[in-house]
C-alpha cells in the first residue's frame, strides 16, 4: 500500500461539507488527519491518504473535481493527479 501526505485547501463553500467523510466512503483509501484549522470561511487540512496508488489517484482527482487546492506536503515530492 501507497501512502501520501497532502495539504488541503478548502473554499467557504466546502467547509461545512463532509469532503473527508465522503472520500473514505467512495474510494478504497484511509484517511487520517495529521493538522486542521478551520474557520467558517475558509480552512485546511494535512491528509494523509492510505491505499492504493491508482485510488489515492482518483479520490486527489475527486476532490479537485470539487474545488479543493491540493499541494503535497512533501515539497521534494511531485503530485501529478
Amino acid at each position: 500500500m501507497a501512502k501520501r501526505e497532502v495539504k488541503l485547501t478548502f473554499a467557504e463553500g466546502l467547509i461545512t461539507e463532509p469532503v473527508i467523510y465522503n472520500l473514505g466512503h467512495t474510494f478504497k483509501v484511509i484517511t487520517n488527519i495529521k493538522r486542521a484549522n478551520v474557520s467558517q470561511e475558509t480552512g485546511w487540512v494535512d491528509l494523509e491518504l492510505e491505499g492504493e496508488m491508482e485510488e489515492i489517484n482518483r479520490a486527489i482527482s475527486d476532490l479537485r473535481s470539487k474545488g479543493v487546492e491540493i499541494h503535497p506536503i512533501d515539497s521534494s515530492e511531485h503530485i501529478d493527479y
